[in-house]
C-alpha cells in the first residue's frame, strides 16, 4: 500500500461558517417523512445570512419544496475538490427548514442578493437555520 502525505482534518466551526458564508452553490438533502424513498438530493444557489445563521435559497413548487415543507428540516453541503492534487474539504450543515413569509424580513432576505442559476420562477423563498455544522479538509 503507498503511504501518502496527506492526512484528514477536521474544520473548526468559525471556518466552516466562512466557508458556507464564501460559496454560492451546494447540495441540499431532505428525507420526506412517509415517502418511502431515499433521500432527496437537489444542488441550489443560495446565500449564508449571518444574521439569522441561515442558508437562503429559493425553490419552485415541486418534490424538493413538497420534502422541505414535510420534512421540516434538511441537510446541506458544499465541497471543494481538486483531483489532480487529490485535496479538498467539504462542509455538511444541518437544521430545521422554514419557508419565509413575513414581508419585511422577504424584504431584508432580497438584499442579500440572492440570484438563482436555474432558470424559471422561484417565487418560495426558504430558509435553513443551521442548527450544527462540520468540516473535513483532505490536506
Amino acid at each position: 500500500m503507498a503511504t501518502t502525505d496527506q492526512e484528514l482534518q477536521e474544520i473548526e466551526r468559525g471556518e466552516c461558517v466562512r466557508l458556507l458564508a464564501a460559496t454560492q452553490v451546494g447540495r441540499l438533502a431532505v428525507n420526506a417523512p412517509d415517502w418511502g424513498t431515499p433521500p432527496l438530493i437537489r444542488p441550489v444557489s443560495y446565500v449564508f445570512d449571518r444574521s439569522s445563521h441561515s442558508v437562503v435559497f429559493r425553490s419552485a413548487r415541486g418534490s424538493k419544496f413538497t420534502a422541505l415543507l414535510l420534512s421540516g428540516q434538511a441537510a446541506f453541503e458544499i465541497d471543494v475538490f481538486d483531483a489532480a492534487l487529490k485535496n479538498g474539504w467539504s462542509v455538511i450543515a444541518l437544521g430545521s427548514v422554514e419557508e419565509v413569509r413575513d414581508r419585511a424580513e422577504m424584504h431584508r432576505l432580497d438584499q442579500l442578493d440572492l440570484r438563482p442559476w436555474a432558470p424559471g420562477d422561484k417565487p418560495h423563498l426558504l430558509r435553513l437555520h443551521v442548527h450544527a455544522i462540520s468540516g473535513r479538509r483532505i490536506a
